[in-house]
């Protein structure tokens, strides 16, 4: 799946609305303490060893907070940056980066600890076919910010919510009476949307087949089950894997010959980047 540009951008304007209300309310009052006709240069660093990601989360905050400060990137998102160097400078009035730095700091720390980490697993992968995917497991109101932060890092997104593909998994096969039954439900439902099942066993897996799903998840399947999944598949669909897997065992998974990995660790595990906003003398 893919974030269009006006989901994205749609999604950028509440984070940056709500990430402004909740800091500032009716007034940055610390910012008072400086002369309203104060100007500054700042610059922000990264402490450690990152790959950048959130430029369009700060570009526009500060376009809707203050579009007379200057902005200047030094390096683009998808770029790694060095521990204790600068990646972005800011020009304008004092008051107004005091109030925007917490928030815009915000966004990056996050953002790209996502891609850094992303970028981290996808190296494990290099030289094999499986794509490493996200999964729905986002911080609660960052869900596109941190799906767009995964392919930063080189990662693919798996489906962005519930509204642009199946995915059929254990509760669901209950309550529609048979994989069979779900996967062709589905097919009628939106017969343009991609149609993946949960499977626990090779008796699912086959139903699975049968039934035509686009995609099949081996849940908790072993690194021998899978081998043979993907032989008796044999492109008829797409495998994925899920469950279990770590960064210790990501490239044995992968070279079972599996299309796609699935990890929720990627959004969900995140540990903020540490940065920093210095004004200049």
């Amino acid at each position: 799946m893919s974030i269009s540009p006006a989901l994205l951008e749609q999604s950028i304007q509440l984070n940056i609305q709500q990430a402004l209300a909740e800091d500032i309310g009716d007034g940055d009052i610390t910012a008072l303490l400086t002369p309203a006709d104060e100007q500054a240069t700042a610059s922000i660093i990264s402490r450690e060893e990152m790959v950048l990601a959130g430029q369009p989360w700060v570009n526009a905050l500060i376009q809707a907070y203050d579009p007379k400060v200057e902005v200047i990137w030094l390096k683009n998102d998808g770029d790694r940056v060095q521990a204790n160097e600068v990646f972005l400078k800011l020009a304008g009035s004092a008051r107004s980066l005091l109030t925007i730095e917490r928030p815009a700091l915000n966004f990056v720390q996050t953002l790209s600890a996502v891609a850094t980490k992303t970028a981290h697993y996808v190296k494990q992968l290099e030289g094999l076919h499986t794509q490493l995917l996200d999964t729905r497991k986002t911080l609660p109101g960052l869900r596109i910010a941190q799906k767009y932060a995964v392919t930063v890092g080189g990662g693919q997104n798996h489906r962005l919510g519930l509204f642009d593909a199946f995915l059929i998994k254990e509760n669901h096969i209950m309550a529609a009476g048979g994989i069979q039954q779900a996967i062709a439900r589905a097919h009628q439902i939106a017969p343009d949307k991609p149609v993946e099942v949960e499977v626990e066993s090779w008796d699912e897996l086959n139903q699975a087949l049968e039934a035509k799903a686009d995609i099949v998840m081996l849940d908790n399947f072993s690194q021998q089950q899978m081998i043979e999944a993907v032989k008796h598949v044999a492109g008829r669909c797409k495998l994925e894997a899920s469950g279990n897997i770590t960064i210790e065992n990501l490239r044995e998974v992968a070279s079972t010959g599996v299309d796609y990995i699935s990890m929720g660790v990627l959004t969900k595990d995140v540990t903020a980047v540490d940065l920093s906003m210095r004004f200049n003398a």
